[in-house]
């Protein structure tokens, strides 16, 4: 394990954490692009005490909302566990945890809803898992947060269009074997686009 400044500089260089722009309702964006998140390099204190000290103090004691990229997320490089998970929420303060009033969840694969329809409630207790919105597709986005108030990196509107040109890879059950191009994807109005929480 590294130094605990090397793992908060390593943070700060990778951008983990970034407050920037406001949704429609005037709260600020706590941005969190979790494929950049070194999970197997910094601790679980080390990231509490960045968020306490470095990302926090900038929300201003005022409601905001997260906007959280999962595109990109995988499970052997950049994802915590559910027990760091768990820590990291438990030691939000609790004004923190009172502000935060959305959670806008982009890009959420099969797995991840999974996890979260199991174990959400659990990990994340005192209101958060109804406080958060799944964001399949960034058109959705559009509906809370205007497009001109913060940055999507480019890797997220590239598995954006793969996801609008092959739908079936949001759900996990795409294979790898050749793919047939140049056909429209057959896709259907499905509920789950829709930015409601799943109960």
């Amino acid at each position: 394990m590294i130094p605990a400044p090397d793992q908060e500089q390593l943070l700060q260089d990778l951008q983990v954490f970034k407050i920037k722009g406001k949704d429609k309702r005037g709260r600020k964006i706590l941005h969190i692009f979790a494929k950049f998140f070194p999970a197997r390099i910094v601790s679980v204190d080390v990231v509490n005490k960045y968020l306490r000290e470095k990302v926090f103090p900038e929300l201003d004691n005022r409601p905001f909302a997260v906007l959280y990229f999962h595109t990109g997320v995988e499970k052997s490089e950049n994802f915590p566990g559910i027990s760091a998970l768990r820590s990291v929420y438990d030691s939000i303060p609790a004004p923190v945890r009172q502000n935060l009033e959305a959670v806008y969840f982009v890009h959420p694969g099969l797995q991840s809803r999974l996890f979260l329809a199991t174990f959400g409630r659990i990990i994340f207790s005192g209101g958060l898992y109804a406080k958060l919105r799944y964001v399949t597709r960034l058109d959705y986005l559009w509906e809370h947060v205007r497009r001109n108030a913060i940055q999507i990196p480019e890797y997220v509107h590239d598995h954006d269009a793969d996801l609008e040109y092959r739908p079936m890879m949001d759900y996990g059950v795409e294979t790898d074997h050749t793919r047939v191009y140049g056909t429209p994807a057959l896709d259907t109005p499905d509920p789950m686009h829709s930015m409601r929480c799943i109960a």
